[in-house]
């Protein structure tokens, strides 16, 4: 018996790369780092973009990575315990995230920022021409 999925329509061609996708996402259970998703608005209330803020407390520029892979943002740390420290007791862990977030076409980073232990990424959706094109038919003999 096959698996019949929201995008096994006919009528819903080339999404199979989104069903593979909502897959993946629905097996990411990892929380860390949290992070909050924002949209701000520019003054003339018009064009807006996203901001994502984790919370990276402890991590320093070096030790993070942002980067766009296909459709994906995504954000890497990645701490070194550092030999020379003695601890009597140690409650924080050095750790080691990737958190991925699946964007949609044409959005663009804009920006990353780090202040006061938050990652903040920036990004926007530049207005896409909308495009008509005629497709010519031909009769064959």
């Amino acid at each position: 018996m096959s698996r019949m999925t929201p995008f096994s329509s006919p009528l819903l061609l080339g999404f199979d790369t989104m069903e593979k996708t909502l897959e993946r996402l629905a097996k990411s259970g990892d929380s860390y780092p949290p992070y909050n998703i924002e949209r701000i608005r520019d003054a003339d209330k018009r064009s807006e973009r996203l901001r994502i803020t984790l919370a990276v407390a402890g991590f320093a520029e070096n030790d993070l990575e942002v980067t766009v892979e296909e459709n994906q943002l995504i954000v890497r740390g990645r701490q070194s315990d550092d030999k020379e420290r003695e601890f009597l007791h140690r409650g924080i862990a050095s750790r080691q995230f990737q958190r991925c977030f699946v964007l949609a076409d044409g959005m663009r980073v804009i920006a990353a920022d780090l202040k006061n232990g938050l990652l903040s990424v920036d990004l926007d959706r530049p207005e896409a021409e909308r495009l008509v094109r005629k497709i010519n038919i031909s009769v064959a003999d």
